[in-house]
């Protein structure tokens, strides 16, 4: 049956996601509540330091800076749009259709004391109004959410949202194959955990962002970050499986637990992969001609 991404039928989905309990994903999720693939500099470094690394690096990506007025389409928990906010004096605005996320978020603002700089919405990417609003705009394991059929709106509404020159990072998950709904692993998820997911291979969605306006400025394979990342919480929620189940039903910390090693398992053997890509629109040549000032970590 094919999936309409309405958006009360995507409001419910994410609901059925990301409500499950702030305090159930906090049991792996670590400090940050950041819930995307981490990036790992070195084997020794834990969930937390990795979050904050890919933080950094999507706000070093966009060229971030004092004054910029950022767009977080799908924040979260509002990691990011708090970190860029408080570390690079940017003017940030979040997004998310998750009542449980939006709360959180707006408390961790109001505690952080980023009320003048910061904020979250409980609203749909397709709500935005207004045109060359925003310096740059991210987007963080929010694309799987969007639809195949939506792929086309949803850059056509960046590109509005987006001022001349400014730059979008869209971060999502990607398969070789049109669409994993017919395998039983995705058949799983899509009725346990992630409901009206779909992912198309990389081609088809470069080429629907150039078709859409946008240049192609950078691509960035994390699969195999994302395959640690998720090892990672499949062991820090087997960890705490006592407090787990204080929180959730036995068969929702079972099906937690089954996906994200999974994932992992599919992510490590190359069945899909996770890829940043960088953009800009109407061309932007101050855009740096290398990319040696994004991995110069500490200077």
């Amino acid at each position: 049956m094919k999936i309409q991404h309405s958006l009360a039928e995507d409001k419910e989905a994410i609901g059925f996601h990301y409500d499950v309990s702030n305090e159930f994903y906090r049991l792996f999720l670590g400090k940050t509540m950041t819930y995307s693939c981490a990036y790992f500099r070195n084997d020794q470094e834990g969930i937390d330091q990795a979050q904050i690394n890919k933080i950094d690096l999507i706000c070093r990506k966009l060229r971030l800076k004092a004054g910029d007025c950022l767009l977080d389409i799908g924040c979260g928990w509002g990691s990011l749009i708090i970190h860029a906010a408080k570390e690079y004096g940017a003017r940030c605005c979040g997004v998310t259709l998750s009542q449980q996320q939006y709360n959180f978020a707006r408390q961790r603002i109001e505690q952080e004391g980023l009320g003048s700089r910061c904020c979250v919405e409980l609203k749909d990417y397709r709500e935005l109004e207004g045109e060359a609003v925003y310096d740059k705009i991210v987007s963080v394991g929010m694309f799987e959410h969007v639809g195949i059929d939506y792929f086309r709106p949803y850059f056509q509404i960046a590109h509005r949202l987006l001022k001349n020159q400014g730059m979008f990072l869209n971060h999502g998950i990607t398969t070789s194959r049109t669409t994993l709904l017919n395998s039983t692993g995705s058949k799983f998820i899509d009725t346990l955990i992630f409901p009206n997911a779909e992912l198309v291979n990389l081609g088809f969605i470069i080429q629907t962002m150039e078709e859409n306006g946008f240049e192609v400025l950078d691509v960035e394979s994390l699969r195999r970050h994302y395959a640690k990342t998720l090892r990672l919480w499949t062991r820090a929620l087997e960890g705490q499986r006592d407090q787990a189940l204080e929180i959730v039903h036995e068969s929702t910390y079972r099906a937690w637990v089954l996906y994200m090693a999974g994932c992992s398992y599919v992510f490590d053997k190359g069945g899909i992969n996770i890829y940043q890509v960088l953009l800009t629109k109407n061309g932007n040549n101050a855009f740096p001609m290398t990319r040696e000032d994004i991995y110069k970590w500490g200077i």
